[in-house]
């Protein structure tokens, strides 16, 4: 069996930066010091023309204390997905 990658994964850096500009950034926001909260992934505005922008917009937070959140890519990065 050939193993083939998600079609919109940019094969190369170069050809990611050519894609169009992200307007939602991803990020894994976490509980570094071991409080009482959980991991959470929250949504920031990046589009430079939004009221919102550099704003949280989205958040959800993980289920329980100690489920941790790990790497994950935009565009630029995905690249390192290819085969």
């Amino acid at each position: 069996m050939l193993w083939k990658t998600d079609p919109t994964f940019y094969p190369s850096p170069k050809l990611a930066m050519r894609a169009p500009v992200e307007k939602l950034a991803y990020v894994a926001a976490l509980n570094a010091n071991g409080g009482n909260h959980p991991d959470a992934l929250v949504v920031v505005d990046v589009d430079r023309g939004s009221d919102k922008y550099g704003q949280v917009v989205g958040r959800v937070d993980m289920p329980n204390v100690g489920d941790e959140l790990h790497h994950f890519g935009w565009s630029a990065c995905s690249s390192a997905l290819c085969p």
